[in-house]
């Protein structure tokens, strides 16, 4: 249990996330690197706010227009409300979601991520995404993953420095998997605001994570079928009201398996 200990000296992505979403499981050194950042690059606030409703209207669509009931959510963060398996399974209750994160404070809340309706399941995968075949062994337990699966990185892959690296990490999940399984995923595209952000985030101790420009990023989709309207701001995409101010720059798509 040592390896999972939480470490408070150093910031973490998921503390931080849940710091700009204004929840209180995140230590002081969280929330000075989050307001720091928030200085550097004021959109933040507006970033996390919109990825969190981009995966509730998206899992909502997946969930009521394709009939997809099984999620995998990789780099989940912090439990929400509307979590994944909480919009999921409001619409079909059968539904099965699976989380993955490697923060340890992720994994003393995992009791909460797995209250599920008794027609579905839920679970909890602790371990690094970026190991594939383990993350879908585990997964396994929970998902059938002979039959469709939405694979879900939300402001996630921007870890994973090497964009060829990621681009590989993305196939390695996809190509396991059945026709008719969706790949959902946004991350920040680069602009000399984000760039700034990215060196605020990197330089305050925490992972970094790393803005692309818009090619690198819808090329992750590269071999799918983007469901309308397909690569953008994720503010853009099948907003529930109509949108007022400016679209956020983080961008994102839903896409299927041919």
């Amino acid at each position: 249990m040592s390896a999972y200990r939480i470490d408070t000296s150093v910031p973490h992505s998921a503390r931080i996330w849940n710091y700009w979403l204004g929840g209180k499981d995140n230590y002081e050194v969280d929330r000075v690197l989050g307001a720091s950042m928030e200085e550097a690059f004021p959109q933040i606030i507006d970033i996390a706010r919109a990825s969190r409703e981009f995966q509730a209207r998206v899992v909502r669509h997946l969930a009521g227009e394709l009939g997809m009931v099984q999620f995998l959510d990789l780099g989940t963060g912090l439990p929400t409300a509307n979590a994944t398996h909480e919009t999921a399974q409001g619409v079909t209750p059968s539904s099965r979601v699976v989380y993955v994160d490697n923060d340890p404070i992720v994994l003393a809340h995992a009791r909460a991520l797995l209250t599920s309706r008794p027609e579905g399941a839920t679970d909890y995968v602790h371990a690094d995404l970026t190991d594939a075949p383990a993350v879908l062994r585990e997964a396994g337990r929970t998902l059938d993953l002979r039959e469709p699966v939405a694979v879900m990185l939300f402001s996630t892959l921007g870890h994973v420095a090497d964009p060829e690296q990621a681009g590989l990490l993305v196939r390695s999940y996809l190509e396991p998997l059945p026709r008719g399984s969706c790949l959902v995923l946004c991350d920040t595209i680069e602009t000399p605001e984000t760039r700034a952000g990215s060196d605020e985030y990197a330089s305050g101790g925490a992972a970094p994570y790393i803005s692309r420009p818009q090619e690198i990023i819808a090329s992750f989709a590269d071999g799918l079928d983007l469901l309308d309207p397909g690569f953008g701001s994720i503010t853009l995409w099948r907003p529930d009201t109509p949108v007022t101010g400016e679209p956020v720059n983080q961008w994102g798509f839903v896409a299927v398996k041919p």
